[in-house]
């Protein structure tokens, strides 16, 4: 007879794949790439993996515990699918805050099939006493558990299969050290490279059954942040204007008539981006300004702020980081053709 699920409390299918909305290109499977040769960019890593992943298999064990680290759409979750794919295991998905008490990771770890791949997401947010049974079930693939309580409580170890657990953040910084210490496998991702972009584009073109010309691509790599995420949902987006005009492909002229509309300039800043860079400029005389002052001048949190707005705007050039705030360079008085008032503030 089952186990009859208490009125409030979640069950393990909401516990997996809970926290985390679908993005477009995730509810369209079918543009994740499926193994490591379809996965394109971030080369280094694919190499060692390749190297790790084909040895675990050799001995038929499961591969060591594998940390992603890097900003938002760099293809974190597709690698850990790409990765269960290659060794032929099951694919487990979770984000740290659906783990909200130590019996969610419990229904989880021990209903698991030998040598699965059970993925993180935004692990930095692992509650203290969920990560400390986590330290366990990684080093000894066993689990502590309390049966009884008051006095007559006792711990009880329970067996768990062997697992591979890969945990995926945006904050390396903010896990701690016992935990980081417990992977075996460390892989940073970076923004992607122009040829990369341009290649994803080509291969979202034809599973989107869409032409793109070259220089259309071009542009619109240009245009992308350096991250897949993006780039996938700005293909279709273009898809949709190519539609609407009747046109046979993606042309150039479309995409920049597209990306004026979406309000997306040449290095790919959003009107957001912008209003950033303007808002230090303007309001704070180019920095500095602490990054809570920051998100509230321009209406953001600040964890989507130093999430998704600063890596590419630090990438790009365009702000830098100091102890004192964040501080706006040349290069965006340019970008934005702002004269430059020289400040005491300014590092220039």
């Amino acid at each position: 007879m089952g186990k009859i699920k208490r009125r409030g409390e979640p069950a393990i299918g909401d516990i997996l794949h809970a926290e985390k909305p679908l993005s477009e290109d995730e509810r369209d499977i079918t543009l994740r790439p499926q193994n490591i040769a379809e996965f394109l960019g971030q080369s280094k890593i694919k190499e060692n993996l390749a190297v790790f992943i084909a040895a675990a298999k050799a001995r038929r064990e499961s591969l060591d515990h594998l940390f992603l680290i890097g900003p938002p759409g760099l293809g974190k979750t597709t690698l850990a699918q790409v990765v269960a794919h290659e060794l032929g295991v099951d694919f487990k998905v979770t984000s740290a805050p659906a783990l909200d008490k130590p019996k969610d990771l419990v229904g989880i770890l021990t209903t698991m099939s030998k040598n699965s791949v059970f993925f993180i997401d935004e692990i930095h947010r692992l509650k203290p006493a969920i990560e400390e049974m986590l330290y366990i079930a990684m080093e000894d693939y066993e689990l502590d558990w309390i049966i009884g309580q008051g006095p007559g409580a006792r711990t009880m170890r329970l067996p768990i299969p062997r697992f591979t657990l890969v945990g995926a953040t945006t904050k390396a910084g903010n896990v701690s050290s016992p935990l980081v210490s417990r992977f075996g496998i460390t892989c940073r991702f970076s923004f992607y490279e122009q040829e990369d972009m341009e290649a994803i584009l080509r291969r979202s073109s034809v599973i989107l059954n869409v032409r793109i010309e070259s220089d259309a691509a071009r542009l619109l790599a240009a245009s992308s942040r350096g991250t897949p995420r993006v780039a996938n949902r700005l293909i279709r987006r273009m898809r949709d204007f190519a539609q609407v005009k009747q046109a046979p492909s993606i042309t150039r002229a479309i995409v920049e008539n597209g990306l004026t509309q979406l309000e997306i300039d040449s290095l790919g800043l959003e009107r957001y981006d912008r209003e950033i860079l303007r808002m230090i400029i303007e309001r704070y005389n180019g920095g500095p300004v602490g990054a809570e002052t920051l998100a509230i001048s321009v209406g953001e949190t600040v964890e989507t702020l130093e999430d998704y707005y600063e890596p590419y705007l630090i990438q790009a050039g365009l702000i830098q980081r100091t102890p004192r705030g964040r501080i706006v360079t040349e290069a965006a008085y340019a970008h934005l053709n702002i004269a430059h008032k020289h400040t005491t503030g300014a590092l220039f």
